[in-house]
């Protein structure tokens, strides 16, 4: 059997000894996925494999085994390949039975004519690095491989400083696609992060004006990632097995065996684009350089329902962590109370927002969303801008869409198919699931939208009410259902609908608001910070359910409020506070709702129906 280091420096030869031993027997692609598998499950072999996210290609070994965190972008047309064939020895004419799987390319000498041939098919997923992965996670990522990942390097790992840097998006309002350079993150639980050098290659960022663009296919430096200024590499990951498993969006960590033959870009050229079925902007979409976008054929596939590292690197710490959600709810919800600049109430709602998640869909109607509009915020400040620092420093993704009336006529928010180049142009609203979506709605001005303003504004709205993005197809829009969590600031009352709304009434006010909010930041220790993390996580992928006697009681309990005034609670007032009592629950490591739950999920939207009453007209959305 293979050595214990050849299945990440040689997995092809050890698929090659597995073939030959098969002796032709079919069964020989099931014992290699086996083998591979049995492989990954021993303990810490995740983390001896390097990450294409945290190395740059330059410094990985072609043909070794390695792994890459992604988000599928697209999924190009199945294609067929040479799954077993002949070879002819030119001086001595002997046949030699050889295997396409895992390659791109085949040996020379094939032999067209062999009865032993046989055609296989294999589909390409497009996939980009996870749209609007924080610092903190990218970098803890990083250090829970970087450490083991060495052996399948070209270089010693000492001659590389690594880096995962993002641009800050909150940089610029304006959403200006030009690279910059990094902002030092505002963290005070993350310090080790500003050592990060940018060492990242220029031609593996977001090409300036993608978000503008309709289409940039004939520009080889089009990655197509869907957030401006993202770097990281983009991939072709090969997949053989269980292809209707997949789908668009989802979040995955792949293992594979890294192909960068440059023979691939040296065949592409050779073709006569008279000959190929294929245009010549499908041609440079599907078949990029090696050297940019290199190829990865997948060996196995880890579905990831969340991208929090600090789960996979403690887990031994979550399952006894139950025990102290309520006192780190306590910690947290302090946390938030100061960040809000004293407002208790608005701090308890930001909490649930932050560990709400659809769960379920009951026919259209998306169940666990909690969109939430903190109105009453400051105006051209740079509250929001804080607030989402902070955000960012808590959860694995987010991204803030600031609203200005440039940004909804020119962003290009929703995914667009190209059918010149047979690809889908990816929009800012091409998301992982559980993204922290936060909508300033602050920078809104005065102004005509025109209609890409309108739809784009139509397909914010669509995904707050549904939880789906409708992609545009040209001809008919396909549905995309979704879980992005969304967080709307805003002056009055939001113009997006939302499922909760909690006007702001700051109990402190500081003479520089900025340098306040750095402040109570950056007087977090890191271990709190990462408790934080952790517990928003935990209690997003806690179960819940409701006995039928608290159904019972509820249920009379909302025809005894109904009875002095039948118009002071709807239907819909009682799915909110159901969804406040659940996120409650869950804030305290409970999985079932109690009368205690019901009642103090009553008690805080009374207080903030009272809060919102004063509220004048501000937009003509207010109820």
């Amino acid at each position: 059997m293979p050595s214990s280091n050849d299945w990440i420096n040689n997995p092809l030869g050890v698929v090659e000894e597995m073939f030959v031993q098969s002796n032709s027997n079919p069964e020989w692609e099931a014992k290699v996925l086996e083998y591979f598998k049995g492989k990954l499950k021993e303990k810490q072999a995740y983390s001896w494999i390097p990450s294409l996210n945290d190395v740059p290609l330059h410094y990985l070994k072609p043909n070794s085994l390695v792994k890459f965190r992604c988000l599928v972008q697209d999924m190009f047309d199945p294609e067929f390949y040479m799954g077993v064939y002949e070879t002819i020895d030119p001086s001595t004419k002997a046949k030699v039975l050889r295997f396409g799987k895992y390659k791109d390319v085949t040996e020379c000498g094939v032999d067209l004519n062999s009865r032993n041939t046989v055609t296989a098919e294999r589909q390409t997923f497009y996939c980009v690095p996870i749209p609007g992965e924080t610092l903190w996670e990218a970098f803890l990522n990083h250090s829970h491989t970087y450490a083991r990942s060495s052996q399948a390097r070209v270089v010693p790992s000492t001659s590389y400083i690594p880096s995962r840097q993002k641009r800050s998006y909150e940089e610029d309002d304006e959403m200006d696609t030009q690279p910059q350079k990094q902002r030092e993150p505002h963290t005070g639980g993350s310090p080790q992060l500003h050592a990060n050098g940018d060492s990242k290659r220029q031609e593996t960022e977001a090409p300036s004006g993608q978000t503008t663009s309709p289409s940039n296919a004939s520009s080889p430096l089009d990655l197509n990632f869907p957030l401006p200024g993202e770097r990281g590499p983009a991939c072709l990951v090969k997949v053989y097995e269980d292809l209707d498993s997949f789908k668009l969006n989802d979040m995955l960590e792949v293992y594979g065996i890294l192909s960068v033959n440059p023979l691939l870009s040296v065949l592409s050229s050779l073709l006569d684009p008279t000959e190929s079925m294929e245009t010549p902007e499908e041609q440079r979409a599907h078949d990029p350089p090696a050297s940019l976008v290199p190829r990865l054929h997948m060996l196995h596939a880890r579905p990831l329902q969340h991208n929090n590292p600090l789960l996979c690197m403690f887990i031994y710490v979550v399952s006894s962590f139950m025990v102290e959600m309520a006192s780190v709810r306590a910690e947290f919800l302090a946390y938030l109370t100061h960040i809000l600049l004293g407002d208790g109430l608005a701090a308890e709602y930001l909490l649930l927002h932050l560990i709400s998640s659809v769960y379920a869909r009951r026919d259209v109607l998306p169940l666990g969303k909690f969109t939430l509009n903190l109105s009453g915020c400051p105006p051209n400040s740079s509250f929001t801008e804080s607030l989402h620092q902070v955000i960012q420093e808590l959860v694995p993704c987010t991204y803030r869409l600031s609203m200005t009336l440039h940004n909804m006529n020119s962003l290009r928010l929703v995914p667009r198919k190209d059918y010149v180049a047979n690809r889908l142009v990816s929009g800012a609203l091409q998301l992982a699931r559980n993204t922290s979506l936060v909508l300033d709605e602050t920078r809104l001005e005065q102004g005509q939208l025109d209609a890409s303003g309108v739809q784009n504004i139509t397909a914010l709205g669509n995904l707050i009410s549904w939880q789906k993005v409708d992609y545009d197809f040209n001809y008919h829009q396909m549905e995309f259902p979704c879980n992005i969590n969304v967080f709307v600031t805003s002056e009055g009352r939001s113009l997006l609908p939302s499922d909760c709304q909690v006007p702001l009434q700051p109990q402190v006010t500081p003479p520089n608001l900025e340098e306040y909010l750095s402040t109570v930041h950056k007087a977090q220790l890191t271990s709190q910070i990462n408790k934080f993390r952790v517990y928003l996580s935990v209690a997003q992928t806690l179960d819940y359910s409701i006995s039928d006697e608290v159904t019972k009681a509820v249920e009379d309990d909302f025809v005894d409020m109904r009875k002095d005034d039948p118009q002071s609670v709807s239907a819909e007032d009682l799915h909110r506070m159901l969804v406040v009592a659940r996120l409650l629950s869950l804030s305290l490591g409970q999985t079932s709702l109690s009368r205690e739950g019901w009642m103090r999920a009553k008690h805080i939207d009374m207080l903030r129906r009272t809060r919102s009453q004063p509220q004048t007209t501000v937009n003509g959305n207010e109820p």
